[in-house]
């Protein structure tokens, strides 16, 4: 008897790495350089939800996208 196959991948210790610095650059996206972190935070949490590490993977995405905006903002406040 065969099992129906899964459609989403199984989660690869490369997709966990994306995700955990998808996070860190988030923060980062605060304090240094928004629109540099920011961005590549977005793509690294994208690549690590892609590569498996599915809900993690969104919440950096969201995360980067979320300190890309306030970064913006408290820079925009302090010059």
């Amino acid at each position: 008897m065969s099992y129906p196959t899964s459609p989403a991948r199984p989660r690869s210790s490369a997709a966990r790495v994306c995700t955990i610095v998808a996070f860190v650059f988030a923060v980062l996206a605060v304090l240094i350089w928004p629109a540099v972190f920011g961005l590549l935070g977005l793509i690294l949490g994208i690549a690590g939800a892609m590569l498996g590490d599915k809900p993690l993977g969104w919440y950096a995405a969201g995360a980067s996208v979320v300190g890309f905006l306030l970064g913006l903002v408290l820079t925009a406040a302090l010059t």
